[in-house]
């Protein structure tokens, strides 16, 4: 008897933020489930040209250095993607940035906010404006989806996060761009998610939760009692992107120990 397979073969992924973390682990599943991937990377080129070689080198797998923070930017990536793989099914939205020290918001600079805002928001915009007409444009996969689109948020756009309303607000923004953009492309055949993870151990997260006293703080408020490992983050968002997810649209899927229903 065969198994349930969860493959992309003959697909093109962007995915962004992908030398590290989750977008890493993201960018190593899907080429697993056979698909090609491009993914974005600003600063860590050793660790995106180690991501390349353990995805089967650059005829599999392209890194692309680029920043993110205008729209202009957005469009500059996906016209990169779509020049080396010829095509764009699936867009991972995974970048951004969470300035780690507690600002409250009498005290949180203009420049912060408007900055956490660019990254956070402002590429996005134009990331999705043009992974839209791309996918509108091409012809679909036999069979298949004409396009994929899976948004990152946080448990922090849900609940909100004291002393971090910058980011907190931006996540927030992605939930409701995932329902604005379901009901609008849904009737294209273009599927709209999200996954809105908890902690999970990456370099962003590991200050704080390497802190003794905060990393205990943390785990006590996840059920499940640890931080996430970014693969299972990466699973999720694989699954949406899969036909077994093909009659979901516009959910947004919390992965994070069940800590959303206790915070």
């Amino acid at each position: 008897m065969a198994g349930v397979s969860l493959v992309l073969d003959g697909k093109v992924a962007l995915v962004t933020g992908g030398s590290r973390g989750i977008g890493a682990e993201t960018v190593r599943i899907f080429s697993e489930a056979g698909a090609r991937v491009a993914f974005s990377f600003q600063k860590a080129r050793e660790q995106a040209e180690l991501v390349v070689a353990e995805c089967g080198g650059m005829q599999r797998c392209v890194a692309i250095q680029q920043e993110l923070s205008t729209p202009e930017d957005g469009h500059a990536l996906v016209a990169a993607a779509v020049a080396g793989f010829g095509r764009l099914d699936i867009l991972v939205v995974n970048h951004g940035i969470w300035p780690a020290e507690d600002v409250s918001i009498a005290e949180m600079p203009e420049e912060q906010w408007r900055r956490t805002l660019a990254v956070n928001l402002d590429s996005v915009f134009g990331l999705v404006q043009a992974a839209v007409a791309q996918m509108d444009r091409q012809a679909p996969i036999a069979g298949e989806a004409p396009g994929h689109i899976v948004l990152i948020s946080s448990t922090a756009g849900q609940r909100g996060e004291a002393y971090h309303a910058d980011y907190a607000v931006t996540k927030g923004a992605l939930i409701s761009l995932t329902k604005s953009l379901s009901s609008e492309l849904a009737p294209r055949g273009i599927r709209v998610n999200c996954v809105a993870p908890g902690w999970v151990a990456t370099d962003m997260s590991a200050a704080a939760v390497g802190d003794a006293e905060m990393g205990a703080k943390i785990r006590a408020g996840i059920p499940l009692g640890r931080v996430a490992s970014p693969r299972e983050i990466a699973g999720p968002v694989l699954f949406f992107c899969t036909p077994l997810a093909g009659f979901i649209s516009g959910e947004v899927l919390n992965v994070n120990g069940g800590a959303v229903l206790v915070g």
